[in-house]
């Protein structure tokens, strides 16, 4: 397990996008993960919450990381779907995702987005997406973990 962990963080810390927003690898299990975010002000829309792109974000990488557990490194986000449930202010954002069903070549998974503050946690989003290994051509589109 401890390679599997080493091999998820190394590629968390590969996307500079992660690097740049600060996100870290909290858990791998057998078939899914925890990422954890720290909520910054520039993360936030004027309204004070933070950003559907960035609770998004994290969403998807959660789906696309719980993928690769059940496919392999090299995968990609062929869909993915999320409700935003209510708005978070501040504190932690923490995405917990897992894989539901896995063939040979896809698998689907769910991702539920937390905001932990004040010593809770308060589920603010759900996604569910479908998750597609790479082919050795390189053909597919989507989002790499």
């Amino acid at each position: 397990m401890t390679d599997l962990v080493d091999r998820a963080r190394g590629a968390l810390h590969a996307q500079p996008f992660s690097v740049l927003l600060g996100t870290e690898l909290m858990h791998v299990g057998a078939d899914e993960l925890t990422l954890r975010l720290l909520v910054r002000d520039e993360l936030k829309q004027q309204h004070g919450f933070v950003h559907g792109g960035v609770i998004s974000y994290l969403a998807d990488n959660a789906l696309t990381f719980a993928g690769a557990l059940a496919l392999g490194p090299r995968v990609v986000t062929g869909e993915y779907k999320i409700n935003y449930l209510r708005p978070a202010l501040g504190g932690t954002l923490i995405a917990r995702a897992r894989v539901v069903h896995a063939g040979r070549q896809q698998a689907t998974c769910q991702c539920s987005v937390f905001v932990m503050e004040d010593g809770g946690e308060r589920l603010v989003a759900l996604a569910q997406g479908t998750i597609n290994r790479m082919g050795d051509n390189g053909d597919n589109n989507g989002h790499a973990a």
